[in-house]
């Protein structure tokens, strides 16, 4: 019996999501795309989750849409939404873990997660131009807002590769991490963002992605808002929870000696 298309392990209020194709670098076959689909679903009602991991199985991350599949004359095609859209609908923070190529619609998929940890093997290709397509999941929008549109178009309009160490100058990654390390990094993170209040942690991520999408002054009264609507613990919680903050911060600085 074959293993499924994608993988989900959820333990201590982290899911982890596998794309395991790693014969054909992960391509997003019909039926992974649907699987992935309907686990986001089922995460948006997962009051346990508290913070999602991506990543690839083998030495891809993903290669985008399967073509091989595509260039079937007699495949009849399924109206799925579009993982990088179903990624950025979670409220759940998404950490991309980037074990090897991103490539197109695997390029899409990453920028709609919330943060990159890559391996020194992840690189990061827009193909559309080359194949002779044009993107639709959103990497010419994404994509300049991430690294300044001069280098969007550098990728966009040459297919060429980005490594890991680059995307790290240009801030596409967050860090690069041992291919060991890179699922205990990324649960490390999982984890110190579940030690925040999970229903702040939620707004917070809305807030910034809002703003993002706004000018400057109109994100600053949207914070502003947001904040006169949001109810503040009572003083006595603050204080607990301050105590608590201090003490990690003192346990952070000693570790970091």
């Amino acid at each position: 019996m074959s293993e499924p298309v994608l993988l989900v392990e959820k333990s201590e209020g982290i899911a982890t999501l596998t794309l395991n194709r790693p014969g054909v670098l992960n391509a997003l076959s019909e039926e992974l795309r649907d699987l992935l689909a309907r686990t986001i679903e089922d995460l948006h009602h997962d009051e346990e989750v508290g913070v999602v991991i991506l990543t690839g199985a083998g030495r891809a991350f993903c290669a985008g849409l399967d073509l091989k599949e595509m260039s079937d004359p007699d495949r009849k095609r399924k109206a799925i939404a579009d993982p990088p859209k179903l990624l950025r609908s979670l409220r759940q923070p998404v950490i991309g873990a980037i074990n090897g190529i991103a490539v197109t619609g695997g390029f899409e998929i990453a920028l709609s997660c919330d943060l990159l940890i890559a391996t020194p093997e992840a690189r990061f290709a827009d193909t559309h131009a080359r194949v002779g397509l044009l993107s639709g999941w959103g990497l010419s929008a994404r994509l300049s807002r991430a690294i300044g549109p001069g280098r969007a178009k550098e990728l966009s309009l040459t297919g060429n590769y980005l490594s890991a160490e680059r995307a790290c100058e240009w801030g596409l990654v967050n860090r690069i991490v041992a291919q060991e390390e890179l699922l205990p990094t990324c649960r490390t993170l999982a984890t110190d963002m579940l030690t925040c209040q999970r229903d702040v942690m939620f707004q917070y991520k809305r807030m910034i992605d809002r703003g993002f999408d706004l000018t400057l002054g109109d994100a600053m009264d949207y914070e502003v808002e947001v904040n006169r609507m949001y109810q503040s613990p009572r003083p006595e919680e603050v204080g607990e929870r301050l105590a608590g903050i201090r003490a990690r911060g003192r346990a952070q600085a000693e570790s970091a000696r």
